[in-house]
């Protein structure tokens, strides 16, 4: 009856606390939140604008077009705290925006994070979801959360990949019997794409774009491997040379060019984790595969490529997007079972 009242009062969290985006989910009702992890502040005084309204959603638009005393910022870089004040400031926002806090209980979170981040890391993220209102911390891997989340037999004794890519870091690992027994992080992702075209626009074309115009590029006509059709799009930007705004016409063999680099980082991420394995649980991967989650998975036939260099079945989930953020909500339906892996307060600081 007391968890009842509980769970009415103050329901748990799980977050993923995202380069990009941060998700958030409640138990029993899935992912709630989806709000980008920016926040617009005054230069001078560094205080939220708009009575604290400009978080998220909001402050993403303002990306790219704010005055010289408005600045937008990211308190989450290569999936790490860079901010500690003001990712308090979001959280505490967010926790708010999700679901009902009163009652006198604090929720119970479980936080998905990188698998190398450092303690001292780990320790920012822990005092940030604590300060922004947060009960117990519970801290799960990313690859593990992701794993759960795409409904991966993970506790049976068979080799399961995920390879999570997110917007700030790539996280690669092979789970069996409900543990991993290979991982790999590296911090190239969806963000370090949108920085490959704005270099290859700027080296190609003379022409200076933002991030926002390079992830729209990506979307629109990026691809890992050949397509069907190839496709075209106007870009428009500054010329470097002239000073002036003019537009260019770029291809998708050019997106695909300029991500080439990253996208065999990613590759090699992934063959290092495979390395890592016995030969026994690199053979079940010729069945099971790999899984691919995050928002940099949605790059058109990835899939295709990881199949040709790995030479192992490879499948998209079906919300890529959020399944981190559904494996931290199943892992709080279950925290009696998966509290002993997480890693709390004490383990790990």
């Amino acid at each position: 009856m007391l968890n009842r009242l509980r769970d009415w009062l103050c329901p748990d969290l799980g977050i993923d606390l995202g380069t990009v985006n941060t998700r958030i989910a409640v138990r029993g009702l899935g992912v709630v939140l989806d709000e980008p992890t920016v926040l617009a502040l005054e230069r001078k005084t560094r205080r939220v604008i708009g009575r604290g309204a400009a978080i998220g959603k909001l402050a993403r638009q303002m990306v790219g077009r704010t005055p010289d005393s408005i600045i937008a910022v990211n308190p989450v870089r290569h999936g790490v705290i860079t901010d500690f004040e003001l990712c308090e400031v979001m959280l505490r926002y967010f926790f708010q925006k999700a679901s009902r806090q009163g009652g006198g209980f604090r929720p119970r979170c479980v936080v998905s994070v990188p698998s190398e981040i450092s303690s001292v890391e780990k320790r920012a993220v822990y005092n940030s979801v604590e300060r922004a209102g947060a009960g117990r911390i519970f801290l799960i891997d990313k690859a593990r959360a992701a794993s759960i989340g795409a409904g991966l037999p993970i506790s049976e004794p068979l080799a399961n990949m995920v390879c999570d890519i997110g917007g700030g870091t790539t996280e690669c690992a092979i789970l069996s019997l409900g543990e991993s027994v290979a991982s790999k992080s590296i911090r190239i992702a969806g963000n370090d794409m949108d920085e490959a075209i704005i270099d290859y626009l700027r080296q190609h074309y003379s022409l200076r774009i933002g991030r926002p115009t390079a992830e729209q590029l990506k979307i629109d006509i990026g691809s890992a491997a050949a397509l069907d059709t190839e496709l075209s799009s106007e870009v428009r930007g500054l010329d470097s040379i002239s000073g002036i705004p003019r537009k260019a016409v770029l291809t998708s063999e050019e997106v695909r060019e300029a991500l080439g680099e990253c996208l065999w980082k990613i590759v090699n991420c992934i063959k290092a984790s495979i390395e890592q394995c016995d030969p026994e649980l690199i053979g079940d991967l010729a069945d099971t595969g790999l899984t691919l989650t995050g928002g940099g998975a949605l790059l058109r036939n990835l899939d295709l490529f990881l199949r040709e260099q790995l030479g192992i079945p490879v499948r998209l989930d079906s919300d890529p997007l959020s399944t981190v953020a559904r494996g931290t909500s199943i892992c709080l339906e279950h925290l009696a079972n998966w509290q002993q892996r997480f890693q709390t307060e004490g383990a790990g600081f």
